[in-house]
């Protein structure tokens, strides 16, 4: 069953297309990784999926039936980039007076707000003000109170920037247990190991379009250009260069005294052919190393951008 699904999304601020055409669909129980420089329309998107944006042109249809976002509002849950919790509120307050906001009462807003709590690690602190709570811990009580009404569907903006490493690591386990829990997770950030980490599924955005869709495995198979092989060999060897680029599949070679680098495309036999010029040709090897492409990698090919600029 399809969460969530956005088909030929179209968004234009004054002669500017932020979204031109959007297509995705999102699994029950899945976490959706969502990539992009700054200004390829990341927020803008996720703001009309959220219903803080009106879509000119498109849909956006819940459970595969509702196309009404206000009705299905009470089925999602944000996380917001910038933290949006009262300072001189407890945690206990903070929780309690957002999961009201979804007609929870009584008995079962306080199960709510402690089952919360729990979860976020932040029970022994919940009779402590936000304005004391470092800024890891304001991310955990900020996830809390988005949680707390149990949303189908979870938006994550950037739930780990500026962080502690303790904090963060928790927050990437909470996010592992809401999906295990059957909650589906739209993710953005801009830290490529996360996204890497956590996400079944990631689309890279650029210019309002998205350019390309799929695993992580999928995206570092099928577009990278940075596959190397690093052999070492026992002495240099003159002019092995010249050979090892006739290698069908090679893309570029550089030699640095006994360090040979081969950038190739994906080929099933180029290790064999690789190892036969070179012994072919007098080396002996000494160590092969195969840099596998990551998703930076993709991410840089595809948008010619760092994520982080």
């Amino acid at each position: 069953m399809y969460i969530l699904q956005v088909k030929n999304l179209y968004k234009k601020y004054d002669k500017t297309e932020a979204i031109a055409g959007v297509d995705f669909s999102i699994k029950q129980g899945e976490i959706y990784g969502l990539l992009g420089p700054n200004g390829a329309g990341k927020s803008t998107l996720i703001k009309m999926i959220a219903g803080i944006e009106k879509k000119d042109e498109g849909e956006i249809i819940f459970e595969e039936k509702e196309r009404n976002i206000n009705k299905y509002k009470h089925n999602m849950g944000i996380l917001t980039q910038d933290i949006a919790i009262y300072p001189s509120f407890t945690a206990y307050e903070n929780i309690s007076f957002f999961c009201s906001l979804y007609s929870f009462k009584g008995k079962e807003l306080k199960r709510r707000v402690e089952k919360s709590l729990e979860f976020v690690g932040l029970s022994d602190c919940k009779n402590k003000k936000a304005k004391e709570f470092s800024g890891g811990m304001m991310r955990r009580l900020h996830l809390a109170c988005a949680i707390a009404h149990t949303p189908k569907l979870i938006i994550m903006d950037e739930p780990t920037v500026g962080i502690d490493p303790q904090s963060r690591n928790h927050i990437l386990q909470s996010v592992k247990m809401l999906k295990d829990n059957g909650a589906s997770i739209i993710y953005t950030s801009h830290y490529m190991e996360e996204i890497e980490e956590i996400c079944d599924e990631i689309c890279i955005l650029d210019k309002g379009k998205i350019i390309a869709e799929g695993t992580s495995n999928y995206l570092k198979e099928n577009f990278s250009k940075s596959n190397i092989y690093t052999i070492a060999l026992k002495s240099k060897l003159e002019n092995i260069e010249k050979y090892i680029i006739r290698v069908d599949g090679i893309e570029n070679v550089s030699v640095d005294d006994k360090v040979i680098k081969c950038t190739y495309s994906n080929n099933s036999n180029i290790l064999q052919k690789l190892v036969n010029t070179i012994c072919n040709n007098g080396g002996v090897i000494e160590s092969i190393k195969n840099e596998l492409p990551t998703l930076e990698n993709v991410f840089l090919n595809l948008t010619g951008k760092n994520l982080r600029n």
